[in-house]
């Protein structure tokens, strides 16, 4: 019972129908076609394949890509901006660095701070005196 069915529907993809495009002032044929179901169904499949690969490849080969939430995972970009980052961070500690190190020096000659400079009361621990 389901042969007959099978085949029907198969016979039905393959008839031919005739496509006519018509000029309505002139009833004059401009294009004739002869399509079946199933070339219909192979033509508009081939179409949006086609369509759905040059999308793809448009959005992989192209800038476009980088405007795609997540897909900016670009191994060396992100690697750039790792060091990059650090870069940045180790600037940022040489620099608060030098500024603690001005500070020092501006105290040490306009007199400010807790600078003893009295050699007489520097003690040293019983360890490291030397007898020569």
């Amino acid at each position: 019972m389901e042969k007959p069915e099978k085949e029907s529907s198969l016979k039905r993809l393959r008839n031919r129908y005739r496509l006519v495009v018509m000029n309505d002032d002139t009833y004059e044929e401009v294009a004739t076609f002869k399509l079946s179901r199933l070339s219909l169904y192979i033509m508009l499949s081939t179409i949006f394949v086609v369509l759905v690969a040059l999308t793809v490849a448009l959005i992989v080969f192209t800038p476009l890509k980088y405007y795609i939430p997540g897909a900016s995972t670009d191994y060396k970009t992100a690697t750039e901006l790792r060091e990059l980052k650090y870069r940045v961070d180790e600037a940022e500690k040489e620099n608060a660095r030098k500024a603690l190190y001005i500070e020092g020096i501006k105290k040490a000659l306009t007199g400010q701070g807790n600078v003893q400079l009295d050699t007489a009361t520097i003690t040293l621990p019983p360890a490291e005196i030397s007898e020569d």
